[in-house]
């Protein structure tokens, strides 16, 4: 029992053990790079997830079609600086949702 506890608490003696992340880990921690990500360089106030995330929320809130969806970020693209990266369409802003339960 002496011998368990001897690295108790001393994180720096544990041994590190580097895994393969399986496919949901992978898109989670896609997501929290996406959260990180600014919408473009020098955006201080938005990142791409929540830029996506809040789009999803009017496209649900009016029940807007994908139809409508796509010509609301059509629009936006075209006021943002050149090389944003909000998502083109529906399509990809669903698929950056799913590991939420979102897309």
């Amino acid at each position: 029992m002496d011998a368990m506890r001897m690295n108790q608490g001393n994180v720096s003696q544990c041994p590190i053990i580097e895994e393969d992340l399986n496919a949901d880990a992978a898109r989670f921690f896609d997501l929290l790079k996406d959260s990180d990500e600014p919408l473009w360089d020098g955006c201080t106030n938005q990142g791409k997830l929540s830029a996506v995330a809040q789009v999803f929320t009017i496209k649900s809130d009016h029940g807007l079609s994908e139809a409508g969806y796509d010509k609301i970020i059509e629009w936006v693209r075209s006021i943002l600086p050149e090389g944003n990266r909000l998502k083109e369409n529906f399509y990809p802003a669903k698929s950056m949702m799913k590991p939420l339960g979102l897309g």
